[in-house]
């Protein structure tokens, strides 16, 4: 298709994407405190690099994220999850 000088092409609408919010995993499980000592759950929310991912990513609601959080913290002082991984 040969466009002429000056004239535009006609853009196509843009589909719209639907935002599905993952259900958290700690209330799905009706669980009422996470246990720090439970090293397999708590490395699923951490990265390669040893950072805690954040909420919009793992789908924990805002009370589970901060429990989590404070899990994830201790057992990095306690030494069952490393601070940084190489």
């Amino acid at each position: 298709m040969k466009l002429k000088f000056g004239t535009k092409r006609k853009r196509q609408p843009r589909k719209k994407f639907i935002f599905r919010k993952k259900p958290c995993l700690f209330c799905a499980d009706k669980a009422q405190d996470i246990d720090y000592k439970d090293v397999a759950k708590l490395s699923r929310f951490v990265t390669e690099r040893g950072k805690i991912i954040p909420r919009r990513n793992s789908g924990t609601c805002a009370r589970h994220q901060r429990m989590l959080s404070s899990a994830i913290k201790r057992a990095r002082v306690i030494a069952l999850l490393p601070f940084v991984r190489k």
